[in-house]
């Protein structure tokens, strides 16, 4: 079982370090401690929880797509010359990034403020994990 420390759990949901507190009061979250005796949660439990809780936004394109990864999102930033642009999006907690030409950004109408669905479709995706355990 990984063991979560309460402020890395609340980190990660996104929350304070007292509401994962009153998860564990409430009993949406079963608490256990460390080696060290700290109060921990397990890591298979808050992972459900995450999927539990998470609200994707309503993608506001309607059309269908192959793509499972679909990020609903507001446009922060443009920065563009006369051929490629970077156009930078939060979604959600995630700071998503696309290059793209400068033609595309004008023809989408993309400008800071815009809503929009940044798509990701990739046969090769890195997952890392941290080296050392406390």
């Amino acid at each position: 079982m990984t063991q979560i420390r309460i402020s890395d759990a609340a980190r990660f949901m996104g929350v304070s370090d007292d509401t994962v507190r009153r998860w564990l009061d409430a009993g949406t979250l079963t608490k256990h401690k460390d080696a060290s005796g700290r109060a921990t949660v397990d890591g298979t439990e808050l992972a459900a929880l995450a999927r539990e809780q998470s609200a994707l936004p309503q993608d506001p394109t309607g059309i269908g797509s192959s793509a499972r990864n679909r990020f609903v999102g507001i446009v922060t930033e443009v920065l563009q010359d006369t051929v490629m642009a970077q156009v930078e999006m939060q979604c959600g907690p995630h700071r998503v990034v696309s290059l793209m030409s400068a033609e595309a950004v004008r023809d989408l109408g993309i400008e800071p403020g815009s809503v929009a669905v940044a798509v990701v479709k990739a046969t090769m995706v890195a997952v890392e994990t941290p080296l050392g355990k406390d």
